[in-house]
């Protein structure tokens, strides 16, 4: 912070200074006239001890008042201070989640579905969401949206939370019996693109986090790849399932569902692909933690954040103004010696630090 960047948002407070200003002449003065009275008191009036007199007697308390009176008029004028700070930018990560009916086959802990909702949740919980935003797409034959790229943690959880049992594509539609990456990366990137419609041009460095089977695959994934690579957009590329994979079930109900005629392995040399096509990675859940795997995708990621240059940043001195006066009417209160204005005074002062509790808590 450098001081010498002191500014005020409603400098037209500031006149109101001459009160206090008033006060403090006001009690120069009477500190003055105390000193000059107990000097003629201890030459008027033989004593057989020595009297003394304190300096500032209750006077001290109206100081403090005057003072805190001042600051809390400097507090309207609502002074800034700029603090210039190293602004690194975060990442935008955009989640594309497959749905199709593969992602029913329970070869992994409950099912691929349910495992990757897992390990988005440990995703989640390693994102630094001051400057880190993520989007959710799911896809199957179609693409279903469900988040926009968001800092906010609650609307991620939200989504996870009504979407960990169970896919939106139900196995008894023939929308989820297809796996339409190119579909997922298109609106990934429309994901990003209408974020800049809305914002400008993000500071953030946008990744696609493609999570599938690869089973069945379907779509012009090339052309998807290529349009992100011209962004400078990787996808990053996770497998979940086994190669000894399982049979897809006929229903989504756990309890009615019998296995199919239809046989689904982890299609891992695809995905490969995708990956490396992309210039991103691909990584495997049941590898490694589910958490070693989120930060090394996030860390990933931030090797491609660009360092900003420091940019002004306003920070408001109004609060910390509020609470210094609080505290100076209640050192003040020390001073009093007549009990009635102490009884007064005490309660006012309690009375102001519990409303800036409540404010600051």
């Amino acid at each position: 912070m450098d001081l010498d960047t002191l500014q005020f948002i409603e400098p037209h407070w500031l006149w109101l200074l001459i009160v206090p200003l008033g006060l403090l002449l006001q009690w120069l003065r009477k500190v003055i006239a105390r000193r000059r009275d107990a000097k003629q008191l201890a030459k008027a009036r033989e004593l057989p001890i020595k009297e003394r007199h304190t300096f500032f007697g209750d006077s001290l308390f109206w100081l403090f008042i005057a003072v805190a009176t001042s600051l809390l008029i400097v507090a309207l004028a609502r002074p800034v201070i700029v603090a210039s700070l190293v602004n690194q930018g975060g990442i935008d990560l955009v989640v594309l989640l497959d749905g199709s009916a593969s992602m029913h086959v329970k070869d992994v802990p409950g099912d691929r579905w349910q495992r990757s909702t897992r390990f988005l949740r440990t995703l989640g919980d390693a994102l630094r969401w001051e400057n880190d935003r993520i989007a959710l797409t799911l896809f199957a034959r179609i693409a279903a949206p469900q988040i926009r790229l968001t800092k906010d943690p609650n609307t991620f959880f939200f989504f996870l939370d009504h979407l960990s049992e169970q896919s939106p594509f139900p196995l008894e539609n023939d929308t989820s019996w297809d796996t339409n990456i190119e579909l997922g990366l298109y609106w990934g990137m429309r994901v990003i693109e209408k974020d800049e419609e809305l914002l400008g041009p993000s500071k953030n460095a946008p990744l696609f986090l493609l999570i599938s089977d690869g089973q069945a695959w379907s779509g012009t994934v090339d052309e998807s790849i290529q349009l992100a690579k011209s962004r400078g957009i990787p996808v990053v590329v996770v497998g979940v399932g086994t190669f000894s994979g399982g049979f897809i079930p006929e229903s989504s109900n756990v309890e009615e569902s019998t296995a199919s005629s239809i046989y689904s392995v982890l299609d891992r040399k695809s995905l490969h692909r995708i990956a490396e096509a992309s210039n991103g990675q691909y990584y495997e859940l049941g590898r490694d933690s589910d958490l070693n795997l989120a930060n090394q995708i996030i860390d990933s990621a931030r090797q491609r954040v660009r360092t900003l240059p420091p940019e002004p940043k306003l920070e408001e001195l109004y609060r910390s103004l509020l609470l210094i006066a609080a505290c100076l009417c209640a050192i003040g209160v020390l001073f009093l010696n007549d009990r009635n204005e102490l009884l007064i005074q005490a309660t006012g002062s309690g009375l102001m630090l519990a409303v800036l509790y409540v404010l600051f808590a």
